[in-house]
């Protein structure tokens, strides 16, 4: 059976030429809209399998539209957004709303811009008819802590339980001890840095939502460092993690020249590139570069990993694989559970496209499956109860 598909573009070209385009595959039935009003009506009656959405037109907008049709029949949409900053924040709003995913509006010529980016549209539309629709997530009350909030204990961290008396310390003084720590040299390697833990997040479609629903929940003394792989265009990435800043306890940064990794901070790796650790100075250190060839996406979680387990001992990594197309970082997780670390696939009754933590359970790389909305909470127990002792 025909997939019903739903164009919804005030461009009369943009219409045609993605119409040509799945009409050419043979396994779409297209319906085209020309603005929100249009496109509302047309969910009522044709009701589509999957819709693609522009965000800037006529009479209604994109979004307008959007929240219409997440509250009358929840439907997969994918977002058509320009590559700007204000077209990325538009598309984060489409995405807490409850978009599935989105591609970059091709510019210039239209025609020609479209070759470019057809596989990847007709790949995310066939993601997305499928996919979990999920309803759209609210930033938690009161959005950004204050600074100096940050800096406290928060009063939900995780409480030892049955922890010796010694280790029972405050989250704060426990992370400073942390940070503290000698280095310890192995044998025929450079000295290691001094973290006691790293959190390896790679996730794909669907990610936005589901990160801003995680990333949250990891109070302002959470003693690790997170570095996020999520696969997305540079000029998203910028805007994605100061959005996440914005309701985060821990700060969050993009992750484009090199940094040192410390804890309480949460870096998003930089879009159209690779994000690797390094040491500098005796320091773990994270930084962008070119992508890579040999790597299928990008910012690739693969590669991520595969230096994380260069530079850190891998029961010091826990990884964490959240939705998403394909199978990127499944090997190099598998990996590192072998050696020591721990890792979280996340479950299937929450995860928007199944791909890649399910890639990594049939490798037998999950040390847990978690929805999404326990995922935070594993993340605290493993994290302080590391710093007391508690295994």
């Amino acid at each position: 059976m025909a997939t019903r598909l739903l164009i919804v573009d005030d461009s009369a070209l943009m219409r045609r030429h993605l119409s040509n385009l799945f009409e050419g595959e043979g396994s779409y039935d297209v319906r085209c809209a020309r603005n929100g009003v249009e496109a509302v009506l047309a969910v009522r009656e044709f009701v589509p399998d999957v819709v693609t959405l522009d965000i800037n037109m006529p009479e209604m907008d994109g979004l307008t539209a959007l929240a219409h049709i997440m509250q009358e029949r929840p439907t997969p949409v994918v977002m058509v957004s320009s590559l700007t900053e204000q077209g990325a924040l538009a598309t984060f709003e489409a995405l807490a709303l409850g978009a599935v995913d989105y591609v970059a509006k091709p510019g210039g010529t239209i025609s020609l811009s479209l070759d470019e980016v057809a596989p990847v549209l007709l790949s995310k539309v066939k993601a997305a008819s499928r996919a979990r629709i999920r309803r759209g997530v609210a930033a938690p009350s009161g959005a950004r802590p204050a600074r100096a909030e940050r800096q406290a204990a928060p009063d939900t961290a995780p409480a030892p339980v049955n922890a010796p008396a010694e280790t029972c310390v405050q989250p704060s003084a426990a992370r400073a001890r942390a940070v503290q720590q000698s280095t310890v040299p192995v044998a025929g390697t450079q000295p290691r840095p001094s973290l006691s833990g790293v959190v390896l997040i790679g996730v794909s479609t669907g990610g936005p939502g589901t990160l801003e629903g995680i990333l949250p929940q990891l109070p302002a003394d959470f003693p690790y460092p997170v570095i996020v792989a999520q696969h997305m265009p540079a000029a998203f990435t910028g805007p994605f993690a100061r959005r996440l800043d914005a309701i985060c306890p821990l700060n969050v940064t993009e992750a484009g020249a090199p940094q040192e990794v410390v804890p309480g901070n949460i870096y998003i790796a930089r879009g159209s590139a690779d994000t690797v650790l390094t040491t500098r100075a005796g320091k773990l250190t994270v930084l962008a570069r070119p992508e890579t060839q040999g790597h299928l996406w990008h910012p690739s979680v693969e590669l991520l990993a595969r230096t994380a387990l260069e530079q850190c001992q891998p029961r010091q990594l826990i990884g964490v694989m959240l939705t998403g197309m394909g199978y990127d970082g499944a090997e190099a997780f598998c990996d590192l559970r072998r050696l020591g670390g721990r890792t979280i696939a996340e479950s299937e009754e929450t995860a928007v496209v199944y791909g890649m933590p399910k890639a990594l359970i049939d490798r037998d790389g999950a040390t847990m499956v978690l929805p999404a909305q326990g995922i935070a909470r594993q993340l605290n127990a493993w994290a302080y109860g590391d710093l007391h002792g508690i295994h």
